[in-house]
């Protein structure tokens, strides 16, 4: 059987900027493609294509005779006054599903869905809902191929875990835009990558993404011994050129000719594998205090509803903390507290003197009427990173922003865009508390990459939230889970909390897809929270000397620090190794105090 989309010698560009040049793409039965590739490659323009809503400048797509395309975009939204039932009736009758089976079909899909009122205005709901009602419209009507660009986004862990299980159920094709890249791993079974630095515009690799992963090394691999013997030939043959062969002999005129189609293929291999990668690095403040905020039995409640409940948590300096839990479980609202934008309504916050809190709002708010010259340097051309004075072309530059941008609205940025000056921002504000509310939005999987292992090497305290699992599984040391009915308990990782989490989902009924997977667990989860109110003897020995063996452990990794550092050790190899190897294991050392510290700090109330 053809393919259901067949695109050959695809091209596409915006004004003088070249997204993608004959590139192939092609779609067939039980295809699962995970699309990725940087910020700008034209992923979605690709989508929309495909989609025929978007002309490509030259190529041509094929579509399987009486296929049925289903696309669902970035931003779901719907005509005011729409109710979820019509939508769903028009996406029906649009599928040519037989009139009869219509009613049945549409309750089906809206319990899938876990939107049990067909009658609520589908304009009045959250982001989360609406993205799950787009995913909806799309599948009822029976598509032989579904096209979803970034559909994580605004779905929380229930939802996500619901996508999952719909695509991997699904008798339908599918194309995926995401940078989640857990969900990629999970759901993907052939994975693209659209970028310049391919030959072909584009590396497709069937399997996992981690199998992508070391495909899309080997191939980077070639591409340097590539260039490395291109290199070579080429400096053979300029001290060739340079020695004055004779033009006019036809054996030094044809050498003359590889010699110039050498030098423009290797410009052409080295072009493609420069870097496009943003540089970030957040700066703490070295700050001594062990305790930097604490919650103490700390309710929250707005607009008469009571958003967290009892709350006892130490965030200590070094710790990285990632606060989890379903859409509307107040993970924002803690941040908030934190900050001192929101009061607690019962219960004690206390925080260390001076303390200094930076945060990432997830409103992604930037002055408007600005430019991106001075939205990154309100009162000059330069800016004061890591206390150097640094031109703020060459600042804008290492978030992948050209000369030709500094005067250019912050309002015509993308989201990838925007996010960006936003980090940008905050890495010029020394921090004690790093608050980042889902700062990984609309950033691509390179992007995604530096920003971890920024965080990982911040010295700082951390607060994390993010829908990204990847992330919070390898940045965060403790995770505080909420379950949106007020209650939070402290877990050693994130999968702990997500198995804790979703095993409650299935005995749940006529709740929505977050209180289900809360209720079916409540009266097992109850025993854990109560525990954790009262310490046990050997519990309560370890927490009276664990402030101690923080400070003995700090003191040494100070002193392994300084082995690394010191000019003697690091001419010796040997020496060198050894000191390495200490300050890994010094600070692995602290890290598990530290979430230690905080677990029982939370378990003592």
């Amino acid at each position: 059987m053809p393919p259901i989309l067949n695109a050959q010698g695809l091209s596409k560009s915006f004004g003088a900027t070249a997204l993608f040049r004959d590139i192939a793409f092609t779609v067939s039965d039980d295809d699962r493609i995970g699309l990725i590739g940087p910020n700008g490659a034209g992923k979605s323009t690709l989508l929309k294509v495909l989609a025929g809503e978007e002309d490509a400048d030259s190529g041509d797509v094929a579509v399987r005779k009486r296929a049925r395309i289903g696309y669902v975009r970035q931003e779901s939204t719907f005509a005011p006054r729409k109710t979820v039932r019509e939508i769903l009736e028009a996406a029906l009758v649009q599928g040519h599903v037989p009139e009869g089976e219509r009613e049945g079909k549409l309750r089906e899909t809206s319990g899938r869905i876990g939107l049990t009122d067909l009658n609520v205005e589908a304009a009045t709901l959250s982001g989360g809902w609406r993205k799950r009602l787009a995913i909806a419209e799309a599948v009822v009507s029976a598509p032989d191929v579904l096209l979803l660009d970034e559909p994580t986004n605004h779905l929380d862990l229930a939802g996500i875990a619901w996508l999952e299980g719909l695509l991997q159920a699904g008798s339908f094709a599918s194309v995926i835009i995401t940078h989640d890249r857990y969900f990629l791993e999970n759901v993907a079974t052939e994975i693209v990558e659209l970028n310049r630095v391919y030959a072909d515009g584009l590396l497709r690799v069937q399997g996992s993404y981690s199998k992508f992963i070391e495909a899309r090394q080997a191939y980077l691999e070639s591409q340097t011994r590539l260039e490395e013997s291109l290199r070579n030939r080429v400096r053979t043959e300029i001290e060739w050129l340079r020695r004055g062969p004779k033009a006019r002999a036809t054996k030094a005129k044809a050498r003359i000719d590889n010699a110039h189609q050498l030098i423009g293929q290797l410009k052409e291999v080295s072009g493609r594998g420069q870097s496009t990668t943003a540089t970030i690095g957040f700066e703490g403040t070295d700050r001594q205090t062990k305790r930097l905020v604490e919650l103490k039995d700390v309710s929250i409640e707005l607009g008469g509803k009571q958003i967290v409940e009892h709350l006892s948590f130490l965030f200590a300096n070094g710790t990285r903390v990632g606060l989890v839990g379903p859409n509307g479980s107040g993970k924002t609202t803690i941040l908030r507290l934190l900050t001192g934008e929101l009061s607690a309504s019962d219960g004690e916050v206390q925080k260390a003197g001076s303390l200094r809190i930076v945060y990432f709002s997830q409103m992604r708010e930037l002055p408007e009427g600005v430019t991106l010259r001075r939205a990154l340097a309100p009162d000059s051309d330069s800016v004061m990173y890591q206390g150097r004075v640094v031109h703020v072309a060459s600042y804008a530059q290492k978030f992948l922003f050209s000369g030709d941008q500094l005067n250019q609205p912050v309002e015509r940025l993308s989201g990838g865009e925007r996010a960006r000056v936003l980090i940008a921002r905050l890495m010029l504000e020394p921090a004690d508390l790093l608050l980042l509310d889902e700062p990984t939005n609309d950033l691509d999987i390179t992007t995604l990459e530096v920003l971890e292992e920024s965080l990982l090497e911040y010295k700082g305290a951390l607060v994390l939230v993010t829908h990204d699992r990847y992330m919070l599984d390898r940045v965060s040391t403790t995770v505080l889970g909420l379950d949106g009915r007020g209650n939070a308990a402290v877990f050693a990782d994130y999968p702990q909390w997500e198995q804790w989490f979703l095993s409650g989902q299935a005995g749940a009924k006529e709740e929505s897809p977050e209180r289900q997977a809360v209720a079916a667990d409540r009266e097992e989860a109850k025993p854990v929270a109560s525990a954790k109110k009262k310490l046990s003897y050997l519990e309560a020995r370890e927490f009276a000397t664990i402030e101690v063996r923080v400070e003995e452990a700090d003191a040494r990794l100070d002193a392994a620090r300084d082995r690394v550092n010191d000019p003697e050790v690091a001419v010796d190899a040997e020496r060198l190794t050894t000191a390495l190897g200490e300050m890994e294991s010094a600070q692995s050392e602290l890290d598990t105090l530290y979430a230690r510290w905080a677990e029982l700090t939370e378990k003592a109330g």
